[in-house]
């Protein structure tokens, strides 16, 4: 049975989010031997529709013309301007029409802003780029928001983290229709992981989390980023901050929504991180240098903060 399935793209579309799925089903019939997908572009003004890199992009049909009934899967593309921008309330009416009545759907990027509009995800376990998850989870706290994840399949609702990352799910959709050996070689044909390693924070450069809470507060956590291989027990910040350690901890934890162990070590897991880059040195010398005990010990602070291990993180870096 051929699968309909249907990308919707707007003004802005960012290229990739659109023609990396296409490439991915359009590979499976190849490799299936026949058309078990057939792919449209669906916009969601003109039938041209002006990317962000410029290039224009055709698409089969807009929403205002004729559905020809209830696909199988619906995708929303996304845009640089999408965390910046309420989506037109015709697109909104015709997610609301649409996306529910297919057997799945879901989005690539930020294309999540316009499902959760349309009022989508609540209630769902979505991902985005890793650049707009806090403004996604702040402005829909009804949704819960993994930044980190590659891809997230909550029942239904399948998203997809930023731009490449829609290669990953259409993969993963591929792999639920056709079987994993068929998903494999559809990979391997597009010289991409099957699985790949890691989240999409090892590729974030928003390092620690901005200051947050009283100026107090704010104050502190300026001075763990500036000096993350100083001693930051609770006693010697609450000292800092002119309070006694258990009023200094309970005051933290309830302004910055973390406590401050938890901020130290992502603070120097993000100098860490900038060492690597930059310097070239090696795990032990950036242990040394960003206040960890020892290589192991920034190893495992780095697996849980970047998804993979600091040799690794240098080797895609090119470094070393």
């Amino acid at each position: 049975m051929e699968r309909r399935l249907v990308i919707v793209a707007g003004p802005g579309v960012q290229m990739l989010d659109v023609s990396g799925p296409l490439d991915v089903f359009a590979e499976a019939n190849v490799q299936a031997g026949r058309a078990v997908y057939r792919t449209e572009i669906v916009s969601a003004q003109a039938t041209t529709i002006a990317t962000s890199s410029g290039a224009r992009l055709l698409a089969d049909r807009t929403i205002f013309d004729a559905d020809p009934g209830a696909p199988d899967t619906v995708l929303v593309a996304g845009s640089p301007d999408a965390p910046h921008r309420r989506p037109a309330a015709a697109l909104l009416d015709w997610l609301r029409r649409t996306a529910p009545s297919a057997r799945r759907f879901g989005s690539v990027c930020t294309g999540a802003f316009a499902l959760a509009e349309a009022g989508l995800l609540d209630g769902c376990r979505i991902t985005t780029h890793w650049a707009a998850a806090d403004a996604l989870a702040r402005r829909y706290p009804a949704i819960r928001v993994e930044p980190d994840a590659i891809q997230v399949r909550d029942g239904p609702v399948c998203t997809a983290a930023g731009v490449t990352a829609g290669l990953d799910l259409a993969v993963a959709l591929v792999e639920e229709d056709l079987g994993r050996e068929l998903a494999k070689r559809v990979a391997a044909q597009l010289v991409m992981f099957f699985k790949r390693p890691g989240g999409q924070m090892q590729f974030s450069r928003s390092g620690a989390a901005e200051p947050s809470g009283r100026a107090v507060l704010q104050e502190v956590q300026r001075w763990i980023a500036a000096a993350p291989a100083e001693d930051h027990s609770v006693a010697r910040l609450a000292e800092r901050a002119g309070l006694s350690p258990r009023h200094f901890a309970r005051l933290f934890r309830s302004e910055v929504g973390m406590t401050p162990a938890d901020w130290v070590e992502a603070a120097r897991v993000a100098a860490a991180r900038r060492r690597l880059e930059a310097e070239g040195l090696s795990p032990k010398q950036v242990a040394a240098l960003t206040g960890f005990a020892n290589a192991d010990t920034l190893r495992r602070a780095f697996v849980r903060h970047v998804g993979i291990t600091p040799a690794e993180f240098r080797r895609r870096n090119g470094v070393g």
